[in-house]
């Protein structure tokens, strides 16, 4: 078992290394086969002392009885949307809501095992900030723009909408532009630290590009159920441009070196939490982070602001309308009447009047939303469908090339993607927006068209 999967069944990852070690003892012993394997950690996580003494699951029965025993404080509570939570979800939320300057929390429908804090996981701090609770791919978001095109062009005219995307998108783990891009971004003060000033140039070099994983570009239907002021749309079908990506290369090496920073300063009672260290707002370290997440949170704007610019002026077109939101990010919001810092991994801020996209699959729709602004969230709501499968087993379940075919018998294009972000590894959007009906409501609907996402096999979202 990988440690995804160990994670999957509620195994802290401070015991990662003893149930692995475990694992191996016993299959190596004979006493067990691979298929036990699962049942028994399963037991042993859900009452560890009775497993103490377990000739082969001992040592790490006491770990987990010793975690428990050395937590500093009881966790605070939290609210959790949905019911399709693997239980691993809740053991990472409940040690984020166990640090000491944890005031609140939240769990959105689409939640999945992520690093340190789960993914969909909301997490208010007082004045700190978490690196890999921002998340590795800082500013991570959605940009959606209203083309003024017809329809029809969809259909009549999909290999010109197909080559813009071909000739105006990158993709892939270290992907460039032969001609680097300009943006305002680059006139920022990339000298706020050292390692945004070492990564200018690599920068300015990825800049509208969308890297791996489940970042795409695409083009598709956007309904408009309702004339709705705020959208600036009347009742009406259009052409839209939909994108996901963040701060690449940059946003990265930021996460990397601020958590490492954050684990030297770790107290020794807290040794165990690892990628949930921490970083004051009052230390020289947290007031780093937090101009370079600020700094990524433009660049990853830039990047798509320079991929729906290249695809408009491509094809001739204006764009007439957009929404736009991170969903891997800290703001310094109020709540409860105190200023905190707001971590939403995977989460699309959902305040009182606020709009947002939540995508689907490369099949099934993304909804443009309206924050309903709900204390018991954050003012938060869910990123996306939310993932259902690892990208192994998904590698192994499914064959590209087939699921393309059957796409496009539905009248969806997939001009490039890997097995391991096909339909069939994410959960039901439809099911996660009803499970979420108080914190957004749906003003628009987009159904994809034509699709284009890396093929790379590696994974970087």
């Amino acid at each position: 078992m990988n440690t995804t999967q160990l994670r999957k069944l509620g195994v802290p990852d401070a015991c990662l290394n003893a149930a692995i070690q475990a694992i191996q003892t016993a299959i190596s012993s004979g006493a067990y086969k691979g298929r036990d394997v699962k049942a028994r950690l399963k037991q042993i996580v859900a009452a560890p002392a009775d497993y103490a003494h377990d000739p082969h699951f001992g040592r790490f029965a006491a770990q987990l009885v010793g975690l428990a025993e050395r937590k500093p404080r009881e966790p605070i509570s939290y609210q959790t949307w949905g019911d399709d939570i693997e239980a691993g979800c809740h053991v990472q939320m409940k040690q984020a809501c166990a640090l000491p300057m944890a005031v609140g929390a939240a769990l959105m429908p689409d939640a999945h095992v992520g690093y340190g804090l789960p993914i969909g996981g909301v997490l208010a701090l007082d004045n700190a900030v978490v690196p890999y609770a921002v998340g590795v791919d800082i500013a991570c978001r959605m940009k959606l723009s209203v083309l003024d095109l017809p329809v029809e062009q969809l259909e009549q005219r999909p290999q010109l909408l197909e080559t813009a995307l071909h000739k105006c998108t990158r993709f892939g783990i270290g992907a460039e532009h032969v001609r680097p891009q300009d943006h305002p971004v680059l006139d920022e003060n990339w000298s706020i630290t050292r390692i945004t000033r070492e990564h200018k140039d690599k920068a300015r070099r990825q800049l509208g590009t969308s890297g791996s994983g489940n970042h795409f570009v695409e083009f598709g239907v956007l309904s408009v159920p309702a004339d709705d002021a705020q959208l600036g749309l009347p009742a009406g079908e259009y052409v839209a441009l939909l994108s996901h990506s963040g701060s690449r290369g940059a946003g990265a090496a930021v996460c990397d070196v601020y958590s490492r920073v954050a684990r030297t300063k770790l107290p020794a009672e807290f040794a165990e939490i690892g990628r949930l260290a921490w970083l004051s707002l009052d230390d020289e370290a947290g007031q780093e982070y937090w101009a370079a997440m600020n700094l990524m949170g433009d660049y990853a704007a830039a990047n798509h602001a320079v991929i729906h610019r290249l695809v408009a002026e491509f094809l001739g077109a204006e764009i007439v309308a957009g929404v736009e939101n991170h969903h891997n990010f800290a703001w310094k919001e109020r709540h409860g009447g105190k200023e905190v810092i707001v971590h939403r991994k995977g989460a699309t801020p959902a305040g009182d009047g606020v709009l947002g996209v939540i995508p689907g699959s490369m099949s099934a729709p993304a909804f443009v939303v309206r924050g309903k602004g709900n204390p018991a969230s954050l003012d938060s709501a869910s990123h996306g469908a939310g993932r259902r499968m690892s990208r192994t087993a998904a590698r192994s379940q499914f064959r590209f090339n087939a699921v393309q075919k059957e796409l496009a018998h539905a009248g969806i294009r997939v001009l490039s993607a890997g097995a391991d972000e096909v339909p069939g590894v994410y959960k039901d959007i439809h099911a996660v927006m009803a499970a979420q009906t108080d914190l957004v409501e749906e003003i628009a609907r987009f159904q994809p068209r034509i699709v284009k996402m890396s093929d790379d096999p590696r994974a970087e979202d």
